[in-house]
C-alpha cells in the first residue's frame, strides 16, 4: 500500500512540476517576446546580429557550467549537501576561467568579425557566466525536489526587471547596448531571486572524490550538450562570417518564434519527465509509457502551433514586426518545421538520460552533428535561406537516430513513435490547408489574421472531439479536474473527501507520523486511520507541488452536544513558519461556526509549546469535563459566542 502511495505521489508531483515549469517558461517567454517585439520594431536588424554572435559565443561556453554536473545532480538517485556545494564551487571556478578567457581573447573575435563594438559587448555580456554556474546548481536543486513554483516566481521577476531595463535603454538610444542590459539583468536578477528564496545554499564543504563520481556520468552529457550547442549554433557564426549582420538578424528572428514555442513546450515535458523518469529508472515499461506520453502530448500541443504559425508567418511578421522584417518570413516558415519533431527528439534523449545510458547520449551526437556538419558545409555557398533548408533534412535523419537505441532499451521503435505522431500530424494538416489559403483572400491584415487564428483553434479543436483523440480527452479531464477542485474550494474552502483519497492522507500521516509526541503509527492502523479521516472527518489541506504539507482533520457530523472535535493538526517540518497551521485551524472553527456548533475541542501535549501557543492565541482555554478520558494531555476548548 505504501508502494501505491509513492507512486501516486510521483504521479502527482510530476503532474504539478510539469504545470509549474509550463507556466514559469510560458510567463517569462510571454514577458520575453513583448519587450523582443517592442525592441525590433525600436531598433535595426544590424544591432540584433552583432548581439547574435556574441550570445552564441557565451552559449557555447555557458554550456561548460550548466550541462553534466547539473544532470548528473539530477539523476544520481542519494544526491546529498557534500554532491551539491561541490558542484557549486567546481561550476563557479570553471565559470570564471571561462570568462577571463572571453575577455582577453574578446579583441581578436571583434578582429575575425571585423566589428570593433563587439569587443566591448562580448567582454560586458560575458559577466553572465557566474551568475549561469550559479543558477545551474539551483536548477539541479529545484528539479530533485520538483520545487518548480518557486522556480516560475524566480524566472518571471528576472524576466519582468530586464524586460524594464531594456525598453528604458531603448527609448533612450542606447541602441545594441539595451539588448545586452536586458540580457545580463536577466540572469542576474532570476539568480538572486532563488538564493532569497530556496532552502539550499552551498556549504563550506568540498570533495573531489564525489566530484570525480559525478563527471564519470556528466562528462558524456558536457560532450553531447557542446556537441549539441556547438551545432546549433554554428550556423549563426557561419551566417555572421560569411554574410552581412542583417542576414544572420533575419536568420535568428526566423528561428525566435518556432522555438518560443516548441522550445518552452518541450522544455517543461523534459526538466519534468527527466526528474520523473529517473526515480523510475530501473522499471523499463514504466520509462517507455512516460516516454510515449510525452510524445503524445507534446506533438499534440506543438504540431498545431507550427502549422499554423508557418501558415500565418507574413501577416504576422507585417503586423508584430513591421516590414523592415519581411526577409524573416521564408526563415520561420522553415523553422516551424523543424521544430515541429522535437518531441521525437526531447522524449528520446530524455529517457535514455534517464536510464543513466550518458554513453549512449553521447555516440547519438556524435552521429547526428557529423551528418549536419556535412549538410552546412555544402549549402553554406548558396546563400542563407539553403542553410536554413539543410536543417530540415537533418532534422528528419537525426529523428530516426535519437529514436533507434529506444526500440530495445524501451522496447519502442521508430514505427510506433511515428504512429504516436500521426493524430497531431493529421490533425495539423487538416487545420493548416484553409488557414494558408485565407493569405489569398483581400481582408484587412489585422482582421485577415485574428479570423485565420479564430478558425485553424477552432478546427484543430473541433476534429478533436470528432475524432475523440487520446491526447485531447487527456488534457480535457485534467483541466476539468482543476476547475472542479478551485470551484469546490471557492465555495466551502475546503478539500474534502471529493477532493482527497485516503492513499494521499495516509502519505502525509506518515510523513508526519514520527513529529508526534506519540507516532501515530504506535496508537492505530495509519492505513485505517486514513480511510476513516476521508470517509467522515471535515478535512482542510494546503498542497505544496501537488502534496500535501498541512492538515486539519475534525467530526463536524454529530451536532448533539454541539462539540466538535479536532483530531489532527499537524504540518510537516520543511513547511513550518508559514502559519499553515494557523490559516487552516481558523477555516475548520469557521465551518464549526456555520453548521452552528457552540464549541470546539482538541487534546494537546503540555510540552508542545507552540502549539498550545496557537490554541491560546485563537482563543481555546483549557476544558476539565467531568468523565475526562486522558489526564494525562491538556484537554483545550474554544466556545464560539451565542
Amino acid at each position: 500500500m505504501i508502494k501505491k502511495s509513492k507512486s501516486q505521489n510521483l504521479t502527482q508531483k510530476t503532474l504539478s512540476g510539469l504545470l509549474w515549469k509550463f507556466a514559469e517558461r510560458i510567463g517569462a517567454q510571454m514577458v520575453t517576446t513583448i519587450v523582443s517585439i517592442v525592441l525590433a520594431r525600436l531598433l535595426l536588424p544590424e544591432d540584433y546580429g552583432l548581439v547574435s554572435i556574441v550570445t552564441i559565443l557565451i552559449t557555447l561556453c555557458n554550456v561548460f557550467v550548466s550541462s553534466g554536473f547539473g544532470n548528473s545532480l539530477i539523476q544520481k538517485k542519494e544526491a546529498d549537501e557534500v554532491d551539491f556545494s561541490s558542484v557549486f564551487y567546481a561550476s563557479l571556478v570553471i565559470s570564471l576561467g571561462l570568462y577571463a578567457i572571453l575577455f582577453f581573447s574578446a579583441p581578436a573575435i571583434a578582429r575575425f568579425y571585423e566589428n570593433d563594438l563587439l569587443s566591448s559587448v562580448l567582454r560586458v555580456m560575458g559577466l553572465r557566466l557566474p551568475f549561469a554556474a550559479i543558477n545551474s546548481v539551483q536548477q539541479a536543486y529545484v528539479s530533485r525536489q520538483m520545487a518548480f513554483r518557486k522556480f516560475f516566481f524566480a524566472t518571471l521577476a528576472g524576466t519582468l526587471v530586464s524586460g524594464a531595463v531594456g525598453l528604458y535603454m531603448a527609448y533612450s538610444g542606447y541602441g545594441v547596448w539595451a539588448l545586452v542590459g536586458q540580457y545580463l539583468t536577466n540572469a542576474v536578477i532570476a539568480t538572486i531571486m532563488l538564493w532569497i528564496i530556496m532552502k539550499w545554499h552551498p556549504r563550506l564543504v568540498f570533495s573531489f572524490k564525489r566530484l570525480k563520481a559525478l563527471f564519470s556520468y556528466g562528462w558524456k552529457l558536457l560532450v553531447s550538450g557542446l556537441l549539441d550547442t556547438g551545432y546549433n549554433e554554428l550556423r549563426g557564426l557561419v551566417i555572421g562570417k560569411k554574410y552581412a549582420p542583417s542576414d544572420l538578424a533575419y536568420y535568428e528572428k526566423g528561428k525566435q518564434f518556432p522555438s518560443l514555442v516548441a522550445v518552452n513546450i518541450n522544455a517543461s515535458f523534459n526538466s519534468v519527465l527527466f526528474s520523473a523518469m529517473s526515480k523510475v529508472q530501473d522499471d523499463r515499461q514504466k520509462v517507455k509509457a512516460a516516454t510515449r506520453k510525452s510524445i503524445r502530448l507534446s506533438s499534440y500541443l506543438l504540431m498545431p502551433c507550427m502549422m499554423g504559425l508557418a501558415c500565418v508567418a507574413e501577416p504576422f511578421v507585417r503586423i508584430i514586426l513591421t516590414d523592415k522584417w519581411l526577409p524573416a518570413v521564408p526563415y520561420i516558415q522553415i523553422m516551424c518545421f523543424v521544430y515541429a519533431f522535437y518531441p521525437i527528439h526531447t522524449a528520446n534523449l530524455t529517457a535514455i538520460q534517464a536510464v543513466g545510458r550518458s554513453d549512449l547520449f553521447l555516440k547519438l551526437e556524435i552521429i547526428k552533428k557529423a551528418v549536419g556538419i556535412v549538410s552546412l558545409l555544402i549549402s553554406m555557398w548558396f546563400g542563407v535561406i539553403w542553410i536554413a533548408l539543410t536543417a530540415m533534412l537533418t532534422t528528419l535523419i537525426s529523428s530516426f537516430i535519437n529514436a533507434f537505441p529506444n526500440k530495445k532499451l524501451l522496447n519502442y521503435s521508430y514505427g510506433e513513435q511515428i504512429k504516436d505522431l500521426l493524430p497531431a500530424v493529421g490533425l495539423s494538416v487538416l487545420m493548416g490547408v484553409p488557414v494558408y489559403l485565407m493569405n489569398f483572400i483581400s481582408l484587412n491584415i489585422y482582421a485577415l489574421l485574428c479570423l485565420q487564428v479564430f478558425v485553424g483553434v477552432g478546427l484543430y479543436l473541433g476534429a478533436s472531439i470528432i475524432f475523440k483523440v487520446e491526447s485531447f480527452g487527456f488534457i480535457w479531464k485534467i483541466v476539468k479536474k482543476m476547475l472542479k477542485r478551485k470551484n469546490a474550494e471557492e465555495q466551502s474552502g475546503r478539500n474534502n473527501a471529493e477532493l482527497l483519497s485516503a492513499e494521499e492522507i495516509e502519505s502525509f500521516l506518515r510523513d508526519v507520523d514520527k513529529d508526534f509526541p506519540i507516532p501515530l503509527s504506535e496508537k492505530t492502523d495509519l492505513k485505517e486511520y486514513a480511510l476513516k479521516l476521508q470517509e467522515r472527518a471535515t478535512l482542510f489541506v494546503e498542497r505544496a507541488e501537488g502534496t500535501i504539507v498541512s492538515m486539519v482533520a475534525g467530526y463536524t457530523n454529530d451536532s448533539q452536544d454541539g462539540l466538535a472535535y479536532i483530531a489532527v493538526l499537524a504540518t510537516k517540518k520543511e513547511c513550518r513558519g508559514r502559519g499553515l497551521a494557523e490559516k487552516l485551524l481558523q477555516k475548520f472553527l469557521s465551518e464549526c461556526k456555520e453548521k452552528g456548533f457552540k464549541a470546539v475541542h482538541l487534546y494537546a501535549v503540555k510540552e508542545n509549546e507552540k502549539a498550545v501557543a496557537l490554541y491560546q492565541k485563537l482563543g481555546f482555554e483549557e476544558y476539565f469535563p467531568a468523565n475526562e478520558q486522558r489526564p494525562n494531555d491538556l484537554h483545550l476548548i474554544l466556545k464560539f459566542e451565542s
